[in-house]
């Protein structure tokens, strides 16, 4: 028995691998998917079946395990099929916390459990803990900015305070490790609501643009959180496990740093993301508008055309139609293709997604330094719903808030066409000078309504 529960756990660990591996490709993410889900349900049913304690008792209490994931199952599966594609970043977000909760759970329980309490144990107890309870607090309220119920809290006060709750946090494990009896007087409660303190301070001042940033860090506090549980439990694969995640995580939010000019220091700190925003400029500023029959021509005859999506097509659910848009334009000889820019939308791949959802060929796809390489023989590109990624005070405006952050280069195409329900403000709350641009043509309305009617135009021609 124990011999086939390691061999469950080898495989579930080899599925884990392929499937993070297969993720990287649309045409391959689902499958990846399900090969990692079987390798995890393998290793849920064997340990049920074969584990034994050190004094080679079964797993008991089956009936409750059993019942508790049913329930979690039945939650989990409504949670999904219901889900909007927009809300999607939202549930990343909740899931990714509950993760983050059942971390420190599970040090609670194995510390008051556990028959000896020596160093090395008490370490991975607090650290799990710690990080575990960080990530559920922070994911809470990441959700919570996601659905527009919290608002931000910035001041320059905010990184002390941080520091001080941060400080506090290490102090007291460290006084723990060293007098390991406080920890039967409180001190792992007083640790456990510090850290959750932390959490919420630490994404509080943290901007609705950068939340990209922060649903990939606080993805990887949870994998690690995960990997130290199977510390506890000497377990391979739920060591396995976190360790991807958490390292899969960790390079995920450092390519979100760079696609979005911030460090991961100040990530860590949480004092990134605030309030403030570019000055505006004086000045008249003229909006020049086009008819859907003239972007239809314009398109139409044009040699390459680049499409930019962003929020605003979740939020439409115009995927679909973009599609259909894209391969009328294909049937009349245009080159069309997608400019993707790593943090447009609400998390990390939100618009590659969004966008396989609706069958858009993976090559269609440009990443932002490919897509910038062409942008300049691009006669039309069109902005559906996106604006900070495409905004030139990225690249021209010192005081902007999101001064050097690399952006697609719509600026420098031929012809720009932007789909927007009104004038309004990106995430980042600055104007977006390209709105008033001599070559940009404003589309207002619905995107998936205006795109609809552009497909209406195409086939009339």
């Amino acid at each position: 028995m124990e011999f086939a529960l390691e061999i469950s756990y080898l495989v579930a660990s080899i599925t884990f691998i392929l499937g993070l591996k297969m993720l990287s490709s649309p045409e391959s993410a689902r499958k990846g998917n399900l090969i990692a889900a079987a390798g995890m349900l393998i290793a849920i049913i064997t340990t049920i079946a074969f584990h034994k304690d050190g004094e080679g008792h079964a797993i008991g209490n089956l009936i409750w395990i059993i019942a508790a994931m049913a329930v979690g199952t039945i939650i989990g599966w409504i949670m999904a099929v219901k889900v909007k594609m927009t809300a999607m970043p939202q549930m990343v977000s909740f899931f990714n916390g509950m993760g983050g909760a059942c971390a420190a759970l599970i040090a609670l329980v194995e510390y008051n459990t556990h028959p000896v309490h020596e160093m090395g144990f008490l370490i991975v107890v607090c650290l799990s803990l710690i990080i575990g309870s960080v990530s559920f607090s922070g994911s809470i309220i990441a959700y919570g900015k996601l659905e527009g119920k919290i608002k931000d809290l910035y001041g320059n006060f905010m990184p002390i305070i941080n520091g001080i709750i941060f400080l506090s946090v290490m102090g007291l494990m460290i006084y723990g490790l060293i007098n390991p009896s406080m920890f039967d007087s409180g001190l792992l409660w007083i640790i456990l609501a510090a850290s959750l303190l932390y959490g919420v301070m630490f994404v509080m001042p943290i901007g609705g643009a950068d939340m990209p940033v922060v649903i990939s860090l606080l993805n990887s506090f949870t994998g690690v959180a995960a990997a130290f549980g199977g510390f506890m439990y000497d377990n391979a694969v739920m060591l396995t496990g976190g360790i991807l995640v958490g390292s899969a995580g960790t390079i995920l939010t450092i390519l979100m740093c760079n696609a979005m000019n911030r460090s991961l220091a100040n990530v860590i700190i949480g004092s990134f993301g605030g309030a403030s925003g570019a000055k505006a400029e004086g000045g008249d500023k003229v909006v020049k508008e086009i008819s859907l029959s003239d972007a239809a021509i314009l398109c139409a005859y044009a040699n390459k055309v680049s499409i930019v999506p962003g929020y605003g097509l979740a939020v439409a659910q115009a995927q679909h139609v973009c599609n259909d848009f894209t391969k009328l334009l294909e049937d009349k000889g245009v080159d069309v293709s997608y400019a993707i820019h790593p943090v447009a939308g609400r998390m990390p791949g939100h618009m590659n997604v969004l966008l396989a959802e609706a069958d858009v060929s993976y090559d269609k796809l440009l990443e932002l330094e490919d897509a910038n390489e062409g942008m300049t023989s691009t006669d039309v590109t069109i902005v559906v719903g996106a604006n900070d990624v495409v905004n030139p005070a990225a690249e021209d405006d010192p005081s902007s808030s999101i001064y050097g952050m690399p952006i697609i280069q719509v600026h420098k195409s031929k012809n720009i066409i932007i789909m927007k329900r009104s004038m309004g403000k990106g995430y980042a709350g600055i104007e977006n000078n390209l709105f008033f641009a001599d070559k940009t043509r404003m589309l207002f309305g619905d995107a998936k309504a205006s795109l609809s009617a552009l497909v209406g135009e195409l086939r009339s021609l």
